[in-house]
């Protein structure tokens, strides 16, 4: 059960978090990026096994289609390393930062979609009378 892994690790994380600012306050972040990275050390094999998956889905696929599930994977990546700089940046305090984060992670995902968006739009127009 990884999760029980992850779990302990945040645990742990957040009691030598809460320790460690009675002393040394600035340490505090350093615990916190410590933690994140090695949670996604553990999710690394299984995220490498979601992309061959998708990757091996992808080759089945022809063209067009198999283009936009690229465009997925990727839109995919983004959301999640943008959650995880956002989290970070809370994380320190700097919430002004981390909304703009969000934002710009948001502008990209929205002009990476472009292309699925106007295909979408091309089908319904030619089903269309």
């Amino acid at each position: 059960m990884e999760i029980v892994k992850i779990i302990g690790i945040a645990f742990s994380a957040v009691i030598i978090i809460i320790i460690i600012k009675q002393y040394k306050p600035e340490f505090a972040l350093y615990i916190s990026l410590i933690a994140s990275a090695l949670i996604l050390f553990l999710l690394l094999n299984k995220i490498s096994g979601i992309v061959t998956l998708l990757t091996n889905l992808a080759n089945k696929m022809s063209g067009t289609s198999q283009e936009f599930l690229k465009i997925l994977i990727k839109i995919t990546g983004i959301a999640f390393l943008t959650e995880f700089a956002v989290s970070i940046c809370k994380d320190s305090g700097e919430s002004s930062i981390a909304s703009k984060v969000d934002l710009g992670g948001k502008i990209i995902i929205i002009t990476m979609s472009i292309p699925i968006i106007s295909s979408m739009l091309e089908t319904v127009l030619k089903i269309l009378p």
